[in-house]
């Protein structure tokens, strides 16, 4: 079998993005039942940057996020038909910032200000305390979302996305019935890279906390702490990225499978089992990726 060009996805409002190296297609199903999709061209053009080992992760997670809300803009419009209701650019970017904020706030500082406040004085169960309830709220939270009914179709549509991907990196035809044999469950997920920053920032955190030296007033002392959790982000996310590369490569390695086993685990809350009619918008995301013919959709130049 010839080697296949790498496929990455993620799922948008009733539909699915996929990421090739040539192009970006978003497909999504309207409420009539068409499939509509768009094309994107990506420069072939590569700063030194993001192709720089610890510094690339960082660049491709800024350029998914400006990628992300232009698709998820694409997929809310195309599955919303009233247009009163759709999304504009702007109401995409100021949601996509929000949300961020919320995340750093929730996932980052409030775990920071708890293990501070209730161990201000020893470092070691401050950080302790900080790392369970990072974990803590992180599955909480994307177990208790998934709840909701638009979520959960989201998670089917990433389910889809990943059983789609492995019908075509295992040289089948790219057809839903093909796609639906295999697991929801895929090691170059995001959920699990959002798993893998958790734990380097335990790492990561515990370390530094203990570098720099301790201020003297409590305000500081907290003040310095949070702030630096928030700056090491990107570097975290370097790091991150490269484990997650490398692990997704060495599957056959017992050690690495062992580690890629929680991320995997957590797929079991994001991802769900998806029909026939969402792998077929997959699919049609994929081909639309690969530059193939697509026969069952309709393209929207933009």
């Amino acid at each position: 079998m010839k080697e296949r060009i790498s496929i990455g996805g993620q799922a948008v409002i009733e539909g699915v993005m996929m990421r090739s190296p040539s192009y970006i297609a978003t497909a999504v199903r309207k409420p009539s039942g068409e499939i509509v999709y768009k094309r994107t061209k990506i420069s072939s053009k590569k700063s030194k940057l993001a192709e720089t080992p610890f510094l690339r992760g960082v660049v491709m997670l800024f350029d998914a996020l400006v990628m992300g809300i232009k698709e998820l803009t694409f997929s809310a419009n195309e599955a919303e038909e009233k247009e009163e209701e759709q999304l504009s650019q702007k109401e995409a970017i100021l949601t996509t910032v929000i949300s961020l904020g919320l995340g750093i706030g929730l996932f980052i500082v409030l775990p920071s200000l708890i293990g501070s406040f209730l161990f201000l004085n020893n470092k070691i169960y401050s950080n302790l305390l900080e790392a369970v309830l990072r974990l803590l709220f992180f599955i909480l939270y994307i177990w208790l979302i998934s709840f909701s009914k638009d979520v959960k179709r989201v998670y089917e549509y990433h389910g889809a996305e990943h059983k789609s991907i492995y019908a075509y990196e295992n040289g089948m035809e790219l057809t839903p019935e093909n796609a639906k044999k295999f697991t929801t469950l895929h090691p170059r997920c995001g959920t699990s890279f959002l798993l893998i920053v958790m734990l380097i920032a335990i790492v990561v955190f515990s370390i530094i906390d203990f570098v720099f030296p301790t201020p003297t007033t409590i305000v500081a002392r907290i003040g310095l702490k949070v702030l630096l959790r928030v700056i090491l982000m990107p570097l975290i996310a370097g790091i991150s990225y490269e484990i997650q590369r490398y692990s997704s490569k060495h599957l056959d390695n017992k050690c690495i499978k062992a580690l890629a086993f929680p991320g995997l685990s957590l797929q079991r809350i994001t991802t769900k089992e998806p029909d026939l009619q969402q792998l077929e918008v997959a699919i049609v995301a994929i081909k639309a990726a690969l530059d193939e013919k697509v026969e069952n959709a309709r393209e929207i130049i933009k």
